[in-house]
């Protein structure tokens, strides 16, 4: 089912100040809103970023620019196309653009996006964000930066080579930021690594596990945790919900990071409450006020799209890129990588046990469809599906089950019904290279995939890759379902409930796509930078 976001509406588009027939400028909430006004005599402090600045969803020619201002105002962003050492270029590849958004106001905690179009292919950007108050007067300056996805140079399919990393859960299992530890270690780590985007695979926020200011952890020194009002509770109204998305964000690490790489974000279920399903109602004590999931829902997907640099592009075209467009989409990254980011909760069905002889939702009729369209379509080496939940992977719920597997290691049923036709249409359509990469149990595997170990046969071999948590308690590892033949290359978990303190068990994966698409190469790599698997794919011609 669709969740229907209330309180969330449909705006008036308005366009940026400078070229803009090249951009689509985005503000936090209704675009049609009158400038504000000063009162007279009123001494007004200049409009800060106190979450810092980001970009998303960054392909060959488009980019999507995220701030928060402090108060009322209009976001300004202006690019300039440099070098990799920061020069600004000059002559016939000079590219120099001046962006500006609508008015942002509470409606969406003042949250501004901008959609930079028709950008040159392969090239770096160093964009300055600030914020004009309404009295004219500009406020703190931050500068960021992203580079476009490559473009081919030549016939044989060369071009520059790219790289990106992923991982989930952000802030879960009581696991704030500790600045003992120097915060979130994770993301420094990941950002160390220099990589052209970061895929974030859900569980961005962890809505209903509350902060405390210390954690005793058995074995370890107590963890002190930086603590806001809003996360010291389960998420029930928007403005904890966005509190939670403010907290993580409070994090340097995280901050460095987001200004220089771009985020291509998935949701999951923490950021909304723990393997939630559209129509639930909660048995749960903490929650007081609401206990309809649909509502907690409604209000954590605002919040989120508010502070995730996404903006689906029907959603632009209507008008603010905040109302309750599709999550699912397809992020082009020139000739050799394609990025499918999936939704794996907004058309869930309810957790039972998955043997139902009839094929149940997890991504919904109209995703996938999408799903095997697009990737019909797709003329790049590499198609990259980002599932948010794992394939294979037992993911117990109660007496039911979270994901896809049921346990059962038979012919498929239930929620495997659906991966089954995807897979087969994989088979059936010959498309070739695709692999999935999640995130979820908090611990990293590598799994392979093949019809001679199966149950269910009709599909062709493929990998899949799993990292995190990247900030949050380590589990694992789980049971493999044996319907689809998985076979555990590797795994690697920490203790249950463990900390990130010592860095070796918060995990992330690292891709780097060769220039010619020639190999495909994954890392999976801790918080403290070791590397503990390496694996390189070769294409299928």
């Amino acid at each position: 089912m669709t969740l229907q976001n209330g309180p969330l509406n449909r705006r008036q588009l308005m366009s940026g100040a400078a070229l803009a027939a090249a951009v689509t400028a985005v503000p936090s909430a209704a675009l049609a809103h009158d400038k504000p006004s000063r009162g007279p005599g009123l001494v007004v402090e200049r409009l800060t970023l106190p979450s810092g600045v980001a970009s998303g969803d960054v392909t060959s020619d488009s980019a999507v620019l995220w701030a928060r201002s402090s108060g009322a105002g209009r976001l300004h962003a202006v690019l300039r196309a440099t070098a990799a050492d920061g020069t600004v270029l000059r002559g016939r590849h000079a590219t120099k653009l001046h962006l500006v958004s609508g008015w942002a106001h509470p409606g969406t905690d003042h949250t501004a996006k901008i959609l930079a179009r028709k950008l040159p292919a392969g090239t770096r950007f160093d964009v300055t964000y600030r914020f004009e108050d309404g009295s004219g007067r500009m406020g703190e300056r931050l500068t960021g930066s992203f580079t476009t996805a490559p473009e081919r140079t030549n016939r044989r399919g060369q071009c520059a080579p790219q790289s990106f990393v992923w991982t989930a859960d952000t802030a879960g299992q009581g696991y704030g930021i500790n600045p003992e530890i120097g915060g979130m270690r994770g993301y420094a780590a990941m950002h160390a690594t220099r990589p052209d985007f970061f895929l974030h695979s859900g569980d961005t926020i962890y809505a209903d596990n509350p902060l405390e200011p210390t954690r005793q952890v058995p074995g370890e020194p107590l963890w002190r945790n930086e603590v806001t009002e809003e996360v010291s509770k389960v998420a029930e109204t928007l403005a904890e919900f966005r509190g939670r998305h403010r907290y993580n964000m409070m994090d340097t690490n995280l901050r460095a990071m987001y200004a220089e790489v771009p985020v291509i974000a998935q949701w999951d279920d923490h950021e909304t409450t723990n393997n939630w399903w559209p129509g639930e109602v909660l048995d749960d004590p903490r929650y007081t006020q609401v206990r309809d999931v649909d509502t907690l829902a409604a209000r954590g997907r605002q919040a989120w799209q508010e502070y995730m640099p996404i903006a689906d592009s029907r959603a632009l075209r209507r008008g603010t890129g905040f109302e309750p467009a599709r999550i699912h989409r397809k992020i082009a990254r020139g000739p050799h990588l394609d990025v499918f980011a999936l939704d794996m909760r907004t058309f869930k069905s309810e957790n039972t046990n998955g043997l139902e002889s009839h094929e149940t939702e997890i991504l919904g009729e109209e995703q996938t469809r999408w799903l095997i369209h697009e990737l019909c379509r797709s003329r790049a080496t590499w198609k990259v599906i980002g599932n948010d939940l794992p394939l294979g992977l037992v993911v117990p719920d109660g007496k039911g089950q979270e994901s896809i597997s049921n346990a059962n290691h038979g012919a498929p049923l239930g929620r495997e019904l659906q991966l089954a036709r995807v897979l087969k249409a994989i088979k059936d359509h010959r498309i070739k290279n695709v692999v999935f990469l999640t995130g979820d149990v908090h611990y990293c595997a590598a799994h392979h995939y093949s019809p001679e170990r199966a149950a269910f046969k009709d599909f062709t071999p493929f990998w899949e890759f799993v990292a995190g948590p990247i900030n949050a308690g380590s589990f694992g590892p789980n049971e493999l379902d044996r319907t689809f033949g998985p076979r555990v290359d590797f795994q690697q978990a920490g203790p249950p409930m463990g900390s990130p303190r010592s860095g070796e068990h918060q995990y992330f994966g690292h891709v780097n796509v060769a220039g010619d698409g020639s190999a495909f190469t994954v890392r999976l790599i801790n918080a403290n930078g070791t590397t503990v698997y390496t694996r390189t794919l070769t294409p299928q011609r």
